[in-house]
């Protein structure tokens, strides 16, 4: 048994190590490639701070190396704050996005760009480069996304401890919202006109090529401390999975973590849904897939998520960024191409329980 024991964790160690080192390889590549390919060779130099062409450092420094690091953040973020959530409620089926939040994020969003207006061209003002119009409303957008998440957030545990806090009742709650939102969503883009309606379909397609040298500090500053205190309490989510009886008898003070754990991971979920738009089924797949491959001991699975939830979406934002070259892909489209059948075939194999 002792020697199983550390067999198992040298195997998880290795899984660890191995997917820690694959994120700067795959983040090499995937700013080398493109529609404008750049040697790997002067990659690595600009990354190092080395001089090189003009072209190289514009193309790396203003446009790719800040869309993969936003690929890197949203995804380690959303992977986390899936699996604490999955963890707290102990239900396969929660995610950020299943329990409404990014329903209340393309609403809030919604609504700052019908009453921004949009009387300037989409295509011009939009797609490419300097846009006046996008630049005066993304900070709007982003806070409209944002607060209107946070409400709904608050809105959903109060609710949800009307039955104390069961699972079932959050996330029967987070339906019904999203259902909401989802209806009101559609009711604005209804009554608008071709400029707000073009401006509120592009913001719900997520899309990391919207990231900035400042979005990103601010994904920064969540995305750590949130990961922080959701490494520190490992050891009470490992506790929480016998038993909220359990978990007590043991010192964990249930009903607080779960509050905490709920709100950071929404705070988590509402600043890059609101940053960067909808991006689905990344909380709710790889949480899945960390716990197939390295088990549901937190100490594990909580750092993993973070790692593999980032490389995986590198990985889909650089495969959006060159299906269709030079034209990119939103990324959200492609994970959520390849997130339903691989949670479908995780629910048919009966892989998903916790």
């Amino acid at each position: 048994m002792k020697n199983y024991f550390h067999q198992l964790l040298n195997r998880r160690t290795v899984i660890l190590i191995i997917t820690a080192m694959l994120l700067p390889i795959f983040l090499c590549v995937s700013i080398s490639v493109g529609a404008a390919s750049v040697p790997v060779t002067e990659t690595i130099r600009i990354l190092c701070g080395y001089d090189s062409e003009s072209r190289y450092l514009y193309i790396i420094r203003d446009i790719r190396l800040p869309q993969s690091l936003a690929a890197i953040l949203a995804g380690a973020g959303l992977s986390v704050a899936g699996a604490t959530m999955q963890s707290v409620l102990r239900n396969p089926l929660c995610s950020p996005f299943t329990l409404g939040i990014s329903s209340a994020a393309a609403f809030g969003a919604a609504v700052t760009l019908y009453l921004s207006g949009g009387e300037i061209s989409l295509a011009d003002n939009m797609l490419f480069g300097s846009n006046h119009f996008f630049a005066t409303t993304r900070i709007g957008v982003s806070l409209g996304a944002f607060f209107c998440a946070i409400i709904t957030t608050v809105m959903v545990i109060l609710l949800g401890q009307v039955r104390g806090t069961r699972s079932e009742s959050i996330i029967l709650v987070g339906v019904a919202f999203s259902s909401l939102f989802s209806a009101a969503l559609m009711f604005l883009q209804y009554i608008a006109d071709d400029s707000r309606l073009a401006a509120m379909v592009y913001w719900t397609f997520g899309d990391t090529a919207r990231a900035t040298w400042n979005s990103l500090i601010l994904m920064t500053v969540c995305v750590l401390p949130a990961s922080f205190y959701f490494l520190y309490h490992s050891w009470n989510y490992n506790a929480l999975a016998l038993g909220e009886e359990s978990a007590r008898s043991l010192g964990v003070p249930v009903r607080q973590l779960q509050i905490f754990t709920m709100l950071f991971a929404s705070l988590l979920t509402a600043v890059l849904v609101s940053l960067l738009g909808i991006i689905g089924f990344v909380g709710l797949v790889v949480p899945h897939v960390a716990r197939l491959w390295i088990g549901s001991d937190h100490r594990f699975l909580l750092p993993f998520s973070l790692l593999f939830g980032g490389l995986l979406l590198l990985i889909a934002d650089t495969s959006a960024r060159l299906i269709f070259a030079p034209r990119i892909l939103p990324v959200s489209i492609l994970t959520a191409f390849i997130g339903v059948p691989v949670f479908l075939s995780l629910l048919l194999g009966k892989r998903t329980q916790l």
